[in-house]
C-alpha cells in the first residue's frame, strides 16, 4: 500500500523539478511563460506533506523526481509549452492590432 502511494507521488512529481526551484517560482510573474508553475507548486505541497509524515518516502520522491527520465521529460514539456506560449502571445498581439485597426479604426 505504501509503495503504491509512493509511486503515485512519484508520478505527480513527474512535472516537478528540484524543490528549491519550485519555491523560487512565482505563479503571478507577469513575464512568466512556464505553464508548469502550478503543477510544480502542487508537487511541492504534496512533497512537504508526505515528507512530514514519512521522511523516507519524501526522500524517495526527491530521488524519483531527479531521475534522468523525469528530468528529460520535464525539460521537453517546458520547452514545448514555452513555444506554445510565445505563439499564443503573438496571436493575441495580432488580434489586438486587428481589433484596433479594422474594428475601432485607430
Amino acid at each position: 500500500m505504501l509503495q503504491s502511494r509512493a509511486l503515485v507521488m512519484a508520478l505527480i512529481l513527474l512535472l516537478s523539478t528540484t524543490l528549491p526551484e519550485v519555491h523560487s517560482k512565482s505563479v503571478f510573474e507577469k513575464d512568466r511563460r512556464d505553464w508548469l508553475v502550478i503543477p510544480d507548486a502542487i508537487a511541492a505541497y504534496i512533497y512537504e506533506t508526505v515528507n512530514k509524515m514519512s521522511p523516507k518516502v519524501g526522500q524517495f520522491l526527491v530521488d524519483a523526481a531527479q531521475t534522468p527520465v523525469v528530468v528529460v521529460t520535464r525539460n521537453f514539456l517546458i520547452r514545448e509549452t514555452t513555444k506554445l506560449s510565445i505563439l499564443a502571445e503573438q496571436l493575441m498581439e495580432k488580434i489586438k492590432n486587428l481589433w484596433y485597426t479594422k474594428v475601432l479604426g485607430y
